[in-house]
């Protein structure tokens, strides 16, 4: 996994420059209760209306949401439409926009009516064109992106084939970028991927990618082979397949596929959601993540998204409510009283795919190394359980005047603490038994350790998990500040 506060607090200070083709996007939401006198159709009884900033634009205002700053390239007609979405982009604080118009066409436009009640779209209704840009609109818009390139740290080519990203305009900024070394996330609509020729990340949805690959995409296999053919005839880096509620493939041509599961949520719009998906690929693989971490943090954005209305952006606040939702429990419901009810928690997070880490110690009087220790273990997975010695075992193991807190207290404490999703006080000298129930995929102990001396580590090796060591901060023990306490020398 990865630390989530350091990689939010690192893409605040990333640039994305984003190209694509920019849209209206009209909700008008209202009640159906009779059908029109007129004709056989619904009526729909008109309460609002929303207009957001769509396609290309909705990439934007999430890359902007989540505090990174957005170059945005795209095109307009020169209407009613082009005007309002001019408006709207310079009332974006992070967003710096560069429009080309063309006044041979229309802004797209895209209006879509609700029904509130059962949250149903009845109609869409478009005015667009999806004719490619002329040759001298098609240098405009190079003319547009070439200048701003320096100043950004990736591209990400939103592609709705509404005419913005033609082959010349494909070919001149994915050239212009890789010369710079800036890497090319593009999310792309044209089968041909192909003409995406050299970008680093290419992420069709399960239909797209079908097409492209000419498979059934049903399977794991066929999923890593249709990505490798990709990746050879269009020499990318790395292939996604976005699969709705089943979740993400990201299959890297240095390495093996990665798989993330859908999270469980309730849907209430897709609108827009693989846009999410671009634009927090796009701003953490900017800000240094790597191949998993950036698709762990796209895959809960869409899953925020989706649970929305419209075409919604995702906040940092919002993902991090995803990814640490064990963070805002109180602290009784992150303590664990019985083996029953440690099985059942961990057959929930199974089910959903969550990568389980593990570690343990007394914890009596928390400070900064275990402070260190439980973030750094929590990078290591999806949902940390950490085992706790109990007020007998700490004795046996510390003294007759050890612990200084109870166990009740210490768990308490330890479950304030936003990296640890669930703690189980066990009895015994050691984790062991505990660790066999548990079946960690990571077993994470303090440097201080070897891999030999981590109890354990013969048990989740045997079938497939690691052991890793974690620094630890130098100069803190409980021991110590115990005998400080109580007038003695450290």
């Amino acid at each position: 996994m990865f630390d989530f506060d350091a990689l939010s607090e690192a893409m605040t200070r990333q640039t994305v420059l984003c190209i694509g083709d920019l849209m209206l996007d009209e909700f008008v939401y209202g009640e159906v209760s009779r059908v029109s006198p007129e004709a056989p159709a619904a009526v729909l009884a008109v309460q609002r209306s929303e207009t957001d900033i769509g396609g290309a634009g909705n990439v934007a205002r999430n890359i902007a949401s989540l505090g990174a700053r957005c170059l945005f390239v795209g095109l307009v007609g020169e209407d009613d439409a082009g005007a309002r979405l001019e408006a709207q982009l310079a009332q974006e604080g992070l967003i710096e926009s560069a429009l080309v118009r063309d006044r041979g066409r229309p802004t797209t436009r895209k209006v879509r009516f609700v029904s509130e009640h059962f949250s149903t779209h009845m109609l869409r209704a478009d005015w667009e064109s999806v004719v490619p840009a002329s040759a001298a609109i098609e240098q405009k818009l190079i003319d547009a992106v070439l200048p701003l390139l320096p100043r950004a740290d990736i591209v990400l080519l939103s592609d709705y084939a509404k005419g913005v990203l033609t082959a010349r305009v494909i070919r001149q900024v994915i050239d212009a970028a890789r010369k710079l070394g800036k890497r090319v996330i593009v999310d792309p609509k044209s089968a041909n991927l192909a003409i995406y020729r050299g970008a680093t990340l290419l992420k069709p949805n399960r239909k797209e990618f079908a097409e492209a690959a000419r498979s059934r995409a049903d399977t794991d296999g066929s999923i890593d082979d249709g990505a490798r053919e990709i990746m050879r005839l269009a020499g990318c880096d790395a292939v996604l397949v976005t699969q709705g509620e089943r979740g993400m493939t990201l299959v890297p041509c240095d390495g093996e596929a990665i798989h993330v599961p859908g999270l469980p949520v309730r849907v209430r719009d897709v609108s827009g959601a693989g846009d999410t998906v671009a634009a927090v690929l796009a701003v953490t693989l900017a800000a240094g993540a790597d191949w998993d971490a950036s698709l762990r943090m796209a895959n809960a954005a869409a899953a925020v998204a989706v649970s929305k209305q419209g075409a919604a952006v995702v906040t940092s606040a919002e993902l991090r409510r995803k990814i640490l939702p064990h963070a805002y429990l109180a602290a009784e419901e992150k303590i664990v009283a019985t083996p029953d009810e440690l099985d059942a928690r961990l057959q929930e997070w199974r089910k959903q795919g969550l990568r389980v880490g593990f570690t343990n110690g007394c914890f009596d009087i928390l400070h900064p190394g275990h402070v260190k220790l439980l973030t750094a273990a929590r990078a290591t997975c999806d949902r940390l359980v950490v085992g706790l010695n109990s007020d007998a075992s700490v004795k046996r193991l510390k003294g007759a005047d050890r612990p200084v807190q109870d166990e009740r207290a210490r768990a308490e404490v330890l479950a304030a603490l936003e990296a640890v999703d669930l703690i189980v006080v066990f009895g015994e000298d050691t984790p062991l038994k505990l660790i066999t129930q548990v079946r960690p995929s990571v077993l994470v102990k303090g440097a201080d350790y070897t891999r030999e001396q981590v109890v354990g580590h013969e048990v989740v090796e045997a079938y497939g998990g690691e052991v890793r060591l974690v620094d630890i901060v130098a100069g803190h023990s409980t021991t110590s500040l115990v005998d400080r306490a109580r007038g003695g020398r450290a």
